[in-house]
């Protein structure tokens, strides 16, 4: 199947990650898109409320399908080179480092990032020739 509007979550595969901690990360990526993007906005005393813009692409993702695409690189830089480029053109992503209590022998590591949700066509252009996870 392919999608108009999707995102897409790159992981390290050199870190040999428990599936567990490869999945967690992933979900860091996709989740922090929304909340970089997002703002908090005191409402009272007691109440605090999420807001954050939502363009066409975004609006469709979110009512839509939540499309998204895992695929991996074998190094940081790899994954920093493919955050990089995502920056450079303008799409809203995420760079996920992770602290290292769990696995990583307690040395921050940069292990995933999420880009998008954006048109299928741009995201390609940076991502598409990685391979499925």
């Amino acid at each position: 199947m392919s999608y108009k509007v999707k995102q897409v979550i790159v992981l390290r595969k050199d870190l040999n990650m428990r599936k567990g901690k490869m999945v967690a990360q992933g979900a860091h990526a996709s989740m922090a898109v929304l909340l970089n993007e997002g703002t908090t906005k005191e409402t009272g005393a007691f109440e605090t409320s999420f807001i954050f813009p939502m363009d066409k692409d975004m609006k469709e993702w979110v009512l839509g399908s939540f499309a998204k695409i895992c695929v991996s690189v074998n190094s940081e830089e790899e994954l920093l080179a493919i955050h990089k480029q995502a920056q450079d053109a303008n799409l809203i992503c995420s760079l996920i480092q992770d602290a290292g209590f769990t696995e990583f022998n307690g040395v921050p590591t940069y292990t995933a990032v999420a880009i998008g949700p954006a048109q299928a066509t741009e995201i390609d252009k940076i991502t598409g020739l990685l391979k499925l996870l």
